[in-house]
Order: structure tokens, then sequence, then C-alpha cells
């Protein structure tokens, strides 16, 4: 566990695949066709809770136990498209075995356009 610091950001990025969004897809039964039929240029829209995961694979990285996820889904996400998570604490309440957080993300794609943020409350235990 890596304290948590307000004012502390931290980065993921990713590019998802084809692969990524037929096999989320099957897992979550999210296969209207804008998620299984290219586009022109061989793109497929990913799924909006697909881009959300992530915040939650940061999140995983933190050790954080989410309490609030809040997402707003700006523009669509297409296969082969390079996306940055950014995710800054807004607020770091330290107690006797625990941090409380806000945190504040933005995903942006290649273009530097926002495609998601989110706000998330949660909580990341202090080693035992």
């Amino acid at each position: 566990m890596t304290q948590p610091i307000e004012g502390e950001t931290r980065t993921f990025e990713r590019t998802f695949t084809v692969e990524d969004v037929q096999q989320f897809a099957a897992l979550s039964g999210d296969d209207q066709p804008r998620h299984t039929e290219p586009d022109e240029d061989g793109r497929v829209m990913v799924q909006g809770l697909l881009t959300a995961t992530l915040p939650t694979k940061m999140g995983s990285d933190a050790e954080v136990l989410a309490s609030t996820m809040e997402f707003n889904f700006h523009q669509p996400v297409y296969t082969d498209e390079s996306i940055t998570c950014r995710s800054t604490y807004d607020t770091v309440v330290e107690r006797d075995d625990r941090y409380e957080f806000t945190s504040d993300v933005v995903c942006e794609n290649e273009a530097g356009e926002t495609v998601l943020t989110a706000t998330i409350e949660g909580i990341i235990l202090k080693d035992a």
C-alpha cells in the first residue's frame, strides 16, 4: 500500500483491441453491432464500461476499495486508439486504519479530447 497524497496524479495508458471488445461483449452481454461490426477503418466502438476499466485498473494498483464511482462518457472510444487516463487525489483524510479519499479522473484520446471523466470515492487500508 502506498499512502495517497492530496493533489497526487497517477497516469495509465491503454489501447483497446478488437479482441478486448469481443471478450468484454461475451462477458457482459453488451454485443450490440457497434461493438462487433468494424467501421470503414476496421475499428469497433469500445463499450463504455470497458473504457471505465481504465480508472478501475488504476484503483487496483493502489489497492482501493471504492464506495462510489460516477462516470461521465463524453465521446466514443474506438479500438486502436490510445487512451490516457489521469487520476488525481482531490481529498485525502487519514484515519487510524485507512485513508478515505476522493479522486477526479480524466481520460483523453490521442487528440487530447476528453472521452471519460469520473469521480471516485473510497478507502485505502493501511498495512496491518
